[in-house]
């Protein structure tokens, strides 16, 4: 109920998704009962495969992610954590409200035990054709050297398992190569990070290596972050405005991916973005199962041991 485009194109995504998922996985679309049912039955699909549960009072953009989340317990994204919590999903995917999708999944399912800070991940494309990961996206705004050092082990096992990456090269983001320098919190999340024996450092990495193969995990606070995914997506669209159609470039184009996970929480939370359509919410679906599958949550808790 969370899309910008209503319940409608979250049905195509799911019915879309429900053709190319194996027939052990159950999809269960949580909103208003005959919105769903209309839809469904637009798309000719079979309402038997599907669960459904109805909604109410459903969380808007421009509500409070925290009040709304105490206030509208029948809304589609608290019930969709009730679930999850109470071990009745194995992830729960939505292109709703960012902030109640973060704090839910800190506040609800909560943090995995050792977890300092969860935090959001984006994937960045690399000019070999491969993918990189970028963290925090904006989950933290403020982040103290501890919690960047964890962020690169986060990363490192989302790199690893989720997206295949034998041996992740995890990089501190910076203003330069040289080991001294940055701000103060760089210069300490530097030395932690080098010190640590759990992924392999590679050291600073500038801007100008977002895109090469230098890092496969770069690590920076989620105001930073943030900022640097805006710019890219701008620069995407920007360049598709103008009638750009360069492989490499079309690869920004977040409709490949749909969505992505909050790192370190228990439970498969997956955020997708508010103007997703079909076939972005379906690829959202289909990598939400991948995270289930690779059991990233067991192996960050494995790792925090």
């Amino acid at each position: 109920m969370g899309s910008d485009h209503g319940p409608e194109v979250p049905v195509k995504g799911a019915v879309l998704a429900a053709r190319e998922l194996p027939p052990d996985v159950r999809l269960v679309l949580l909103g208003d009962r005959d919105a769903i049912a209309a839809g469904l039955a637009r798309e000719g699909a079979d309402p038997a495969a599907f669960e459904v549960v109805p909604s109410r009072n459903d969380i808007t953009m421009q509500d409070s992610a925290t009040k709304a989340l105490q206030t509208k317990p029948e809304s589609s994204i608290s019930q969709g954590f009730g679930m999850l919590r109470d071990g009745r999903l194995d992830a729960f995917a939505s292109t709703g409200n960012t902030g109640a999708m973060l704090v839910g999944a800190v506040l609800s399912v909560k943090p995995i035990p050792g977890v300092i800070r969860p935090c959001i991940p984006s994937v960045v494309p690399k000019e070999n054709g491969s993918y990189g990961i970028l963290l925090d996206v904006g989950a933290n705004a403020d982040c103290k050297p501890d919690v960047l050092t964890q962020f690169g082990l986060l990363g490192h096992l989302l790199a690893k398992h989720v997206y295949h990456i034998p041996e992740p090269k995890v990089g501190l983001l910076n203003i330069g190569e040289e080991d001294k320098k940055g701000n103060t919190t760089a210069l300490a999340a530097h030395a932690l990070m080098k010190e640590q024996t759990q992924y392999r450092f590679i050291g600073n990495v500038e801007g100008r290596d977002l895109f090469n193969d230098k890092a496969d995990v770069l690590v920076t606070d989620g105001f930073t972050g943030n900022i640097v995914l805006k710019a890219v997506e701008a620069f995407h669209d920007l360049l598709k405005l103008r009638g750009v159609h360069e492989p490499f470039f079309d690869r920004f184009d977040y409709e490949n991916y749909g969505g992505l996970p909050v790192l370190g929480v228990n439970g498969n939370v997956i955020i997708g973005h508010g103007i997703s359509n079909e076939i972005t919410i379906k690829n959202m679906l289909l990598f939400t199962r991948e995270v289930v599958e690779s059991r990233l949550n067991d192996r960050i808790r494995e790792a925090l041991v």
